[in-house]
């Protein structure tokens, strides 16, 4: 009897012991105003003239980073309209924006690796950007912290432009 409880005991150990792996290949996260954020869909268009756009949306949000190039450095931002984070909040009040550009906000959006092989993109970002709408609904500035994008697909910019058919 005691054989019986044995083997009882060894074959539910055996059934129980799994390993549930989640992989979160590629990425977008980050810190949002302190609360992790974490994008469910994701895109970076590489320009003509070598600029890169990123945008990470959820539901109702968007993020968008924009640099002037693919290379592996560090990107300020505030300093110029070229290089710059856009935060959109789309809710049943309307559109919020936040936004850093010319003299509006800082940060940095650091490009780790760009993998032209693979057409990928992987780095971080941190920023403080401004309601550049001041719609008092939201606070004056959004803060994105400890943020990360890991192997962003890149497709080329097609220059095709969607229309709509009356």
């Amino acid at each position: 009897m005691k054989k019986q409880f044995l083997y009882l005991f060894l074959l539910i150990a055996f059934i129980s012991c799994t390993t549930d792996v989640k992989f979160n290949n590629p990425a977008f996260e980050g810190q949002k105003d302190n609360v992790f954020w974490r994008a469910i869909d994701y895109k970076a268009t590489l320009a003509v003239d070598g600029s890169l756009t990123i945008e990470a949306y959820t539901r109702n949000e968007k993020l968008t980073l924009n640099t002037t190039a693919t290379t592996a450095q560090i990107y300020p931002l505030g300093t110029s309209s070229s290089n710059r984070a856009t935060y959109v909040l789309t809710d049943a009040t309307g559109t919020t924006t936040f936004a850093t550009g010319t003299g509006i906000g800082e940060g940095q959006i650091v490009i780790t690796e760009y993998d032209a092989v693979n057409n990928s993109v992987t780095g971080t970002f941190k920023f403080n950007a401004e309601n550049i709408y001041n719609n008092p609904l939201a606070g004056p500035i959004l803060n994105f912290q400890y943020g990360h994008f890991y192997k962003i697909p890149v497709v080329p910019y097609s220059g095709n432009v969607a229309t709509t058919i009356p």
